[in-house]
């Protein structure tokens, strides 16, 4: 038996893209549901005698920043719900990651860390429970100390000049673990993140259940889920935190694609659009157009650029190559 231990933080607090990839992936919403739930959980519930609470802050933001309120409220929460023994010495900072983000609101976090999911339980109904739950969670454990793994890789020797050899971890401390585990899109047998491994010994014999042999072939990367759709436009630059809900059902009610085992798959017409897109608006539907219209946007909104300027640049173009295609092109190719 080989072991090494290292540690493994917690994920940042939930931006909108993260939170519709959680909740995709956790709980099965759309990113379409995944709003309209959390919209509700921010504009406020009914809480009895306290009367209608704000539970969630603003569910549209791409910055993972916590206020120090938030963050001394979360490490009393987590004091109160796990103990001292998760609270590390200092609170934990993280850096926005995605491209072109805006950090005018917080990360995406409960409003109040001291109340838990059981204490509103009965005001709320199954979906917003669900989410709320979600969040409440995420954000105690981006606050907890790193749990303690052990990599692990243990040899079975069978017969002289034979053995069978597993890898994956075990968990020493979980800490954070203990109340959050993010979700994956695709975990592969060869990952040895996905596969937790018991405690082991050199010595100890394992009781043989079967021996199963299995051919295994190369498969091309999956198709699109909602959730890692969300984390590739994300990650081109694509739309903002409030636009991923609205790209992806705009696809969906246009009949571009659908929704097959919750993996997104062209349809004949989606085909043909993207075709005809690529074909005659090469530059428009290039990844790195968005991308770059959303930097010199922000550049508008910070006022280094003036907005006439940049609008007439994209426009005229555009407009003349529009008109040049409605001539020129055959529609029914």
């Amino acid at each position: 038996v080989q072991s090494k231990q290292r540690q493994s933080r917690p994920s940042a607090p939930f931006t909108t893209s993260t939170l519709q990839q959680e909740a995709a992936r956790k709980l099965g919403m759309s990113t379409s549901r995944t709003m309209r739930v959390a919209q509700g959980l921010y504009e406020g519930v009914a809480l009895g005698a306290e009367g209608n609470v704000g539970l969630i802050t603003y569910m549209r933001t791409d910055s993972t920043h916590l206020s120090g309120e938030a963050i001394h409220e979360l490490r009393a929460a987590i004091e109160r719900e796990y103990g001292k023994h998760g609270l590390p010495e200092h609170a934990m900072v993280y850096r926005t990651k995605s491209k072109n983000a805006q950090e005018a609101h917080e990360a995406i976090r409960p409003t109040s860390a001291l109340r838990t999911p059981k204490s509103v339980a009965a005001y709320l109904q199954p979906d917003q429970l669900k989410l709320y739950e979600l969040v409440w969670k995420r954000a105690l454990a981006c606050q907890m100390k790193p749990a303690t793994l052990n990599t692990v890789a243990v040899e079975f020797p069978c017969g002289k000049d034979a053995a069978f050899r597993a890898t994956g971890t075990t968990v020493v401390d979980p800490c954070f673990l203990a109340v959050y585990e993010e979700g994956r899109d695709a975990k592969s047998e060869d990952d040895e993140e996905a596969r937790k491994l018991p405690a082991l010994s050199v010595g100890d014999v394992v009781p043989l259940a079967d021996i199963v042999t299995d051919q295994h072939f190369t498969e091309p990367p999956p198709r699109y889920s909602e959730a890692s759709l969300v984390k590739a436009l994300e990650e081109y630059g694509i739309g903002r935190p409030s636009t991923y809900a609205s790209i992806i059902q705009t696809l969906l009610n246009r009949e571009y694609v659908i929704l097959d085992s919750r993996r997104f798959k062209p349809t004949d017409v989606g085909r043909a659009v993207a075709k005809f897109l690529s074909g005659h608006f090469t530059q428009y539907v290039d990844y790195d157009f968005t991308a770059k219209l959303e930097d010199e946007l922000d550049a508008v909104s910070r006022g280094e650029e003036e907005w006439q300027p940049l609008l007439e640049k994209f426009w005229k173009p555009f407009k003349t190559l529009v008109d040049d295609k409605t001539e020129s092109v055959d529609r029914a190719e």
